[in-house]
């Protein structure tokens, strides 16, 4: 099994989340998240002075998935979520031992 973790811009959600219903993903957890990469931040302006935000609103998306499906899933995301430009956001793969859906105790790729 794998969790597929993608920062991603909050303007992306819907596009992401239709992507993923698309080829099948059951469920996701959103969150939100904050952070600063390549797009550095933002600038604020007040009372004509301008000021560095310093981090960026983002959502954090993970998705439990097959070993199989994960590249599928993670190509899914990127294409929906890609827009070309610094600040589109992150994503990366680890592999999960073990998991348990609690509602019947199912585990391993029967809890997905």
């Amino acid at each position: 099994m794998k969790l597929i973790t993608a920062i991603i811009r909050p303007s992306a959600l819907e596009t992401v989340r239709a992507a993923l219903e698309d080829f099948g993903v059951q469920g996701m957890t959103v969150s939100e998240a904050s952070g600063y990469g390549r797009q550095k931040g933002h600038k604020q302006v007040y009372r004509g002075a301008s000021y560095s935000g310093g981090l960026v609103a983002k959502l954090r998306l993970e998705v439990l998935s097959s070993d199989a499906d994960s590249q599928a899933i993670v190509d899914a995301i990127l294409a929906a979520a890609s827009s070309g430009k610094p600040g589109d956001g992150k994503i990366w793969v680890v592999d999960v031992a073990e998991a348990a859906r609690v509602s019947d105790r199912s585990t391993g790729d029967a809890a997905i």
